[in-house]
């Protein structure tokens, strides 16, 4: 099941959000937060019945909240992180469902664009190939997060999303189940994605995620295409690194063509690289580690989830699933542990830094202010915090 931080929300979710926000808030009685959803459902025009008929069973889920505090697995680094999420089985399986669903694959690139190692990815991290889905209740898991004050802004407007399938016959507050987040189906799609990239693949007059691995797939690529992936173009390429690289030029921060990579001795381990395409240097482990070019579609990446380990992962995980070596580990310096990399963010923040919460997460904020540190200490700026760095702070 997806390990969701966050969502991004369309332009007429985030629309949604601020007009309720000024109408209310979070928190407070359930009962009254609901009546206050009612409120606000009658107003944007839905009928009374229907929208009564629609919460009359809502339950407030603290299943939901502890499952939204509980993603310790995000600590882990990119090593043991990938190699968590990533067997044999899974790369079989993959294959397996590659040939399977090969006609959906191939309209899949011809229609929208998307390799079919991306989705193939998604769908195993998400829901292991469909196998499972989650079984929390989705309107409960969306107003729960609404109306919860962590990050309501994001939910609310799903909450209505639902109203909308409802309506329509798609959505049954009772029944319809997914993710602790409210991501519906094979390939985890919240109530609005839905609404804007639902796709009837296998042509029965439904959209079908749940239960239609076509319908499922071909919704995840107009997606993807929706957020911006570009036809016919790499995500990741893995890499090997001089030891003389200006080392402060590598992240997300930074995007130079491939081919000045090269010039500065950046050479891939396999194939070619996208010389005229722009490419940031991923160090998901410093410079002794792993190495990567990230070209424009792995930002999209970011639009599906904003975990860095996880999106470097997904994205690792389709050159594999297309036939890709194994990445070279490297020898990295030993990272921080949770309660350490917490230190650090309490530092960083003294300092200045926007590291977002502290959560022992080596985040992309965490990672810019680290990369900062170091340089203004005269050390590599690699953007990996080690031990040293925590010492030296």
């Amino acid at each position: 099941m997806r390990k969701l931080l966050f969502t991004t929300l369309t332009a007429f979710g985030l629309a949604i959000g601020a007009g309720a926000s000024a109408q209310q808030g979070c928190g407070g009685s359930f009962p009254s937060f609901v009546n206050g959803l009612k409120a606000e459902a009658r107003a944007k025009g839905y009928d009374a019945k229907l929208t009564n008929n629609f919460f009359a069973n809502v339950r407030q889920d603290r299943k939901v909240i502890k499952a939204d505090r509980a993603q310790g697995v995000f600590q882990l680094d990119f090593t043991a992180f990938s190699r968590r999420l990533i067997s044999n089985a899974r790369i079989n399986k993959g294959r397996s469902n590659a040939k399977k669903y090969s006609r959906t694959f191939s309209r899949m690139e011809r229609e929208y664009g998307v390799s079919r190692g991306v989705l193939l990815a998604f769908w195993a991290f998400e829901t292991d190939y469909g196998s499972f889905q989650g079984n929390f209740n989705t309107l409960n898991a969306l107003a729960t997060l609404s109306h919860d004050c962590r990050r309501p802004h994001l939910f609310r407007p799903q909450v209505f999303a639902a109203l909308e399938l409802y309506k329509r016959g798609e959505f049954s507050p009772t029944k319809t189940t997914g993710a602790w987040a409210g991501e519906i189906g094979m390939v985890q799609m919240l109530p609005q994605d839905i609404i804007d990239n639902g796709v009837d693949g296998d042509g029965d007059g439904k959209v079908r995620l749940k239960t239609s691995a076509t319908d499922a797939l071909l919704s995840g690529a107009k997606m993807l295409r929706h957020l911006g992936w570009r036809a016919g173009e790499p995500w990741l390429q893995e890499v090997a690194v001089p030891s003389n690289l200006d080392w402060s030029k590598t992240g997300l921060r930074t995007q130079l063509k491939a081919s000045d990579w090269a010039k500065m001795g950046v050479k891939p381990r396999h194939g070619k690289l996208a010389g005229k395409l722009p490419a940031s240097l991923l160090l998901p482990q410093g410079r002794k580690g792993p190495a990567f070019l990230a070209y424009p579609n792995f930002r999209v990446y970011f639009e599906w989830n904003q975990s860095y380990t996880y999106v470097l992962t997904a994205a690792y995980f389709a050159n594999r699933l297309e036939g890709g070596p194994v990445y070279n580990p490297g020898k990295p310096d030993r990272g921080l542990s949770g309660p350490d990399m917490k230190r650090l963010q309490e530092k960083l923040t003294r300092r200045g830094y926007d590291v977002g919460k502290i959560d022992g997460i080596l985040g992309s904020g965490t990672r810019a202010a680290v990369q900062d540190t170091q340089k203004k200490l005269g050390m590599p700026a690699d953007a990996w915090p080690t031990l040293q760095l925590l010492n030296r702070l």
